[in-house]
């Protein structure tokens, strides 16, 4: 009798999803938008008891290369969230048996130990067919981003069932810098917020992980050389720090992730909570003839200063392995440096007048020597560009101000400088609606100049700077925003303009991440698919559920 009943209500499930089922034939949804995709709407049933990645026999790398080793594993989980080894939930008795499905992967070159940098090919070739999909790459970042391109290709219908659609893809950036900036200063943000927006970043596919560690409200970065930049300069000295240990973990997080982590130490400015732990590091100020107790930004004109920040740069390059660092220079205020009588005397010594411009210049050109013979790569705001300082052939430029970045854009490049583009993408400024539009109108090569000119556009970044974000709305006010940003930045730019275009896609991508765990804000009025379950409705009208 129990046999009875049990085959009776699974028949009963069967007429009902005869009578209410909608054949589904997904195309598209990759996010950020192929260089080239074809698909048809030829699919195929994946099973994830049939399911396996493996290395194709011409790969370089193979088993024991970390990266895709754990690659495999976290994709296998992203793919098939409902199915957990060794469970068996019944479920596979509703539907008919999948054949196996294998991907395959095939690198050109091996680099599994290393890390990711400026030159990283991230180029992939995806070909998805009956039973396999074939995964081509010259590097492991390159499949990084053909895994992440495969994991979003595949969906589930209203009953649960998994498919992929035949599909080609020919894919890589449009830019080799695609930024998303954290500005960890102004409200600590815990190790776990900075791990999932690593996460998220993979997701969208950008690549670089600008760290503003440190700023005048707080020095969150534990250093092993001055201690008591944190213990004195931190919101608390052992709660609210980053040890070298959370840095690392950080830099192997978004390793494993194909993410290069670029700290910033902006100075002269921006220092009021390096001055903490580092006496005599920042420039009294006066009122009258007497100091006044307060105190500005880094003092240029003693030796020390400098003494000081070569052992700071120093174990900076010890830490972070990339070769970019971020020497800041921007909003320096003058007013300390004017009220001080020895910065005055030496102003008049190095026959500066009055123009602390060239005082500030004088100071960056200093750092930027310091960190070139560290064989570092400087980035530094457009203010040191701005202030006509002698810097260095290779350092990076970065544009932060305004909207009429244009003209900026062609000053910097005419002199032969490489330059990143945020200004556009600060989006801790929010407003009502679909702000993220506003990325579908950035053109970052659309200025006056030569094609040569226009190659030394490496990309750009989004920021988010923390004076109203901290762990608890920095996600939501992240995402889906700078997705935008980064379609604009990988994505082919003539296929990417239009943003009533790509809002359907971007919603559906919303909805991923948010089954991913990335708490992203919605687009508009709507509804996620996995928000309920088709399965659990029809189970409890027949009473399946409840044996």
């Amino acid at each position: 009798m129990a046999y009875t009943d049990t085959y009776s209500r699974r028949l009963q499930v069967w007429l009902l999803l005869a009578v209410v089922s909608l054949t589904v034939e997904q195309v598209d949804g990759v996010w950020p938008l192929p260089q080239e995709i074809l698909q048809s709407a030829d699919r195929y049933s994946l099973s994830p008891q049939l399911f396996s990645f493996t290395y194709g026999r011409d790969s370089a790398a193979q088993s024991g290369c970390s990266v895709l080793d754990a690659a495999f594993r976290r994709y296998f989980s992203i793919i098939f969230p409902d199915f957990t080894k060794g469970t068996d939930n019944g479920l596979r008795y509703l539907w008919p048996e999948s054949n196996p499905f294998v991907v395959s992967v095939s690198v050109k070159s091996r680099g599994c130990d290393g890390y990711p940098d400026e030159d990283s090919d991230e180029s992939y070739n995806l070909s998805v067919s009956d039973g396999q999909a074939v995964l081509r790459s010259v590097t492991v970042w390159g499949s990084l981003r053909g895994l992440e391109s495969f994991s979003q290709l595949v969906y589930q219908d209203d009953y649960g069932s998994y498919f992929v659609n035949k599909t080609e893809i020919v894919d890589f950036p449009r830019f080799p810098f695609r930024g998303l900036l954290l500005d960890t200063s102004r409200h600590y943000l815990p190790l776990h917020a900075i791990l999932k927006t690593l996460d998220a970043m993979a997701y969208s596919k950008l690549n670089v992980f600008h760290w503003h560690i440190v700023d005048d409200p707080s020095f969150p970065y534990q250093s092993r050389t001055f201690p008591d930049l944190s213990n004195k300069g931190a919101f608390h000295p052992f709660t609210h720090i980053y040890t070298q240990s959370d840095v690392m973990r950080v830099i192997e997080h978004a390793r494993m992730r194909g993410i290069r982590v670029v700290p910033e130490f902006d100075s002269p400015g921006h220092t009021q909570s390096w001055g903490k732990g580092q006496p005599d590091l920042l420039t009294p100020c006066y009122k009258g003839d007497v100091p006044s107790g307060s105190f500005g930004p880094v003092d240029p004109t003693v030796d020390t200063t400098y003494k000081f920040m070569e052992r700071l740069l120093k174990e900076v390059k010890f830490v972070f392995p990339d070769s970019y660092v971020h020497l800041g220079g921007d909003e320096v205020s003058f007013a300390c440096w004017l009220s001080n009588p020895n910065v005055r005397k030496f102003m008049e010594k190095m026959g500066f007048g009055m123009d602390f411009t060239k005082l500030e210049s004088f100071y960056m050109e200093s750092i930027m020597n310091i960190t070139a013979a560290l064989n570092k790569t400087s980035i530094v705001w457009q203010d040191v560009f701005d202030y006509h300082e002698r810097i260095p052939q290779d350092t990076v430029l970065e544009i932060w101000k305004g909207e009429q970045y244009q003209a900026e854009l062609s000053k910097m490049t005419k002199a032969g400088h490489r330059v990143l583009l945020s200004a556009p993408w600060y989006i801790n400024h929010i407003s009502f609606g679909q702000d993220w539009r506003i990325s579908y109108a950035v053109q970052p090569q659309n200025f006056s100049g030569t094609e040569e000119q226009k190659k030394l556009v490496i990309g750009g970044e989004v920021a988010m700077w923390g004076e109203y974000v901290d762990a608890t709305n920095l996600t939501p006010r992240l995402w889906p925003r700078a997705c935008a940003a980064a379609e604009r930045l990988w994505s082919d730019e003539e296929k990417t303009l239009n943003a009533d275009l790509a809002f359907p896609r971007l919603e559906k991508f919303r909805c991923e991440l948010l089954r991913r765990g990335i708490q992203a804000e919605p687009l508009f009025v709507g509804h996620c698919k996995h928000e309920y379950n088709g399965l659990q409705l029809i189970f409890s009208l027949t009473g399946l559920c409840c044996r």
